[in-house]
């Protein structure tokens, strides 16, 4: 698979919350938690399970930076 997404992070799914048409799917990457929200379909086509393997593309033309 070849992308032109330079921000591809591998992790592992930590937990998969359906909802009624979308899920939120939590990948831990190096102990940091990315939250995906993708369609239930999706999910069920990637074949997305709890301690699977699966990769966070992020494509983005923004970074918004925040501080306290």
């Amino acid at each position: 698979m070849k992308l032109s997404a330079r921000n591809v992070l591998e992790g592992t799914v930590k937990e998969i919350k359906k909802g009624a048409t979308t899920a939120h799917v939590l990948i831990d990457v190096k102990g940091i938690t990315i939250t995906a929200s993708i369609t239930n379909e999706s999910v069920d086509e990637l074949g997305l399970h709890v301690g699977g393997k699966a990769k966070a593309i992020i494509k983005s033309s923004e970074v918004i930076v925040g501080v306290d």
